[in-house]
């Protein structure tokens, strides 16, 4: 898939979510084999550029090419400029949010509450494309809701006003994520537009990747809650589309050192406090379909310092690669 000048490949991609596709979540699914990675949204509002949270979100340092940078706002001047401040620092691609569901996002008439205002969305996605040269994409859902779908009038809308790609979760807002996808509406959206089209929305396995890509003719599937807990997805999922074969599942011995690298830059990137919190939920995840899940997330919530939850997540491999009880390694 092309975006721009940047070929994606393999194509599949790390969809934004906040509070999740931070640097050190994008550093790793890109070397896990994602071919794009997507930041979590950055406002557009220039009084937040300066805070540290935003400062963080627009560390694009190290990151391999393409940088693609969500931005989140209503007003076409000001997302303008914030796609401006963006690429200069950094961002290579420029992502609109339209598809983000969040009350509080909603509530201010962004995300996916601009989808009820179709001149709106046409003057923000001109505004961008016309303030940076970089190539500038869009994301969506179906609608606001199943009686309000105007997935296919926003896609042509956004090709119009150029817009070099379009991300399409097939969930209305109103569905939140809840339900089956609507892969029918994302083949209809592939069908009335010449510009490269993102599936998103329910792939958790290379079966479905392969099955939605056949399904909806997209030129590429995005990965969000899929990857929580699973960032070797994204290899799994090239692997298969490429050979027709699965990759063996990794063993808990890789599990434990992909996990405990990711602890090791998330305490790094956030400094002690705030890495130790925002770990556990990727703690969570990553235990989630594994043995023990309850006592692990017991004895790592527990944890309030780094290198109490490293040894403790040392302690909980080790007990499953012995078989052992999880209190007994944790004691």
């Amino acid at each position: 898939m092309q975006i721009g000048p940047y070929r994606i490949d393999p194509p599949v991609v790390l969809a934004p979510m906040a509070g999740v596709t931070d640097k050190p979540f994008r550093l790793l699914c890109k070397r896990l084999g994602a071919g794009l990675a997507v930041s979590e949204m950055t406002t557009a509002d220039p009084s937040l550029w300066h805070t540290r949270k935003s400062l963080r979100r627009m560390d694009h340092e190290g990151e391999p090419e393409p940088v693609s940078v969500q931005i989140a706002g209503y007003d076409p001047a000001m997302l303008a400029e914030a796609a401006r401040f963006n690429a200069s620092h950094g961002a290579q691609i420029i992502d609109i949010n339209m598809g983000c569901p969040a009350k509080k996002v909603c509530d201010v008439w962004s995300g996916s509450a601009l989808l009820q205002d179709e001149p709106l969305v046409a003057r923000i996605c001109r505004a961008v494309v016309e303030a940076v040269q970089v190539p500038v994409t869009l994301k969506i859902r179906t609608g606001w809701d199943r009686e309000h779908r105007n997935a296919l009038r926003i896609a042509r809308i956004a090709e119009d006003a150029g817009i070099a790609a379009l991300s399409v979760h097939g969930r209305t807002r109103a569905d939140k994520y809840e339900g089956e996808a609507e892969y029918e509406t994302i083949a209809a959206v592939k069908a009335s537009v010449r510009i490269p089209v993102l599936a998103n929305g329910d792939i958790t396995t290379p079966e479905r990747a392969r099955h939605v890509l056949d399904a909806t003719g997209a030129d590429a599937v995005m990965i969000g809650r899929g990857a929580q807990g699973r960032p070797w997805i994204f290899r799994e999922i090239a692997h298969y589309l490429a050979t027709g074969e699965k990759l063996a599942e990794p063993p808990p011995d890789e599990v434990a050192t992909i996990l405990l690298g990711h602890l090791e830059h998330l305490h790094a990137f956030y400094g002690e406090l705030a890495g130790v919190r925002i770990a556990r939920k990727h703690l969570g995840w990553y235990a989630k379909d594994r043995p023990e899940n309850a006592a692990f997330r017991q004895v790592v919530n527990r944890a309030d310092s780094a290198r109490e939850q490293i040894a403790l997540t040392r302690a909980y491999f080790a007990a499953l690669a012995a078989r052992e009880p999880i209190r007994e390694a944790a004691a």
